[in-house]
């Protein structure tokens, strides 16, 4: 999300009414999120002028770990360089740290590939965003998916109710510090992430919802103390019922 953010933010300063923009200070503490959305905080240091040059060689965009050769265009600018400052500070300071850790695997290669094409400047802002918004739709599609073996059939499900609260194992990247928080598709891909953790013997699909419209799911390690609750399911594994009563 706060990457996404990002890139719409750098997709209209690349294309504002006033020309490209360049954020000089580009640091994390200088955004901010409101509402889902991340904002500039501070655009005293942004700037819409673009590096006068003769020649290529004048247009080298320079950073402590990597250099980049740009072209000189006929008006005497160095092509792109603002968006490309921007879009490099993007991949170094927020990029690098988030997009490995925050989706499922099978979307992890295709953020891998925007993590590369932005650390190598292959990619603009333009290519960059329809990258994103890709992988947004096949995440909130459901269409990352892969055809596996139904499994949701080895669960009992018991709507109207919850397990009570309370501390449970811990997985990453969980929405909750206290036990396994994580959003699902469906509950046939929450009875896989069930599958998955030898810890699980059940999981409660709730009402929440992430920013992409998601519903979330609790995985647990037990299923005792039932309580009602007209908003939850709870799905317990037929071999973890097996000997109990209902």
């Amino acid at each position: 999300q706060i990457c996404l953010s990002l890139v719409k933010l750098l997709f209209y300063l690349a294309h504002s009414p006033l020309g490209s923009i360049v954020l000089l200070d580009f640091q994390p503490r200088q955004f901010v999120m409101v509402d889902g959305n991340l904002k500039v905080t501070d655009m005293d240091d942004a700037s819409t002028e673009e590096l006068s040059c003769k020649e290529d060689n004048d247009c080298t965009l320079d950073f402590p770990t990597k250099s980049f050769p740009l072209k000189c265009s006929v008006v005497g600018k160095c092509e792109g360089i603002n968006e490309k400052k921007n879009l490099f500070n993007a991949y170094r300071y927020f990029f690098t740290y988030l997009l490995p850790h925050s989706a499922p695997p099978a979307l992890q290669p295709l953020l891998s590939d925007i993590l590369n094409a932005t650390g190598d400047l292959r990619y603009g802002i333009n290519e960059t965003l329809r990258a994103f918004e890709k992988v947004l739709h096949l995440y909130k599609s459901g269409l990352y998916l892969q055809k596996r073996p139904l499994l949701l059939k080895d669960y009992i499900s018991l709507k109207g109710f919850r397990t009570v609260e309370g501390e449970d194992y811990k997985c990453w990247p969980s929405y909750s510090h206290l036990g396994c928080l994580l959003s699902i598709h469906s509950a046939e891909e929450a009875a896989a992430i069930c599958n998955s953790q030898s810890q699980c013997q059940s999981f409660i699909v709730t009402q929440q919802r992430t920013w992409t419209g998601r519903p979330l799911a609790s995985f647990q390690s037990s299923w005792t103390d039932l309580i009602p609750d007209t908003n939850a399911v709870v799905y317990i594994k037929r071999s973890a019922s097996s000997g109990e009563r209902l």
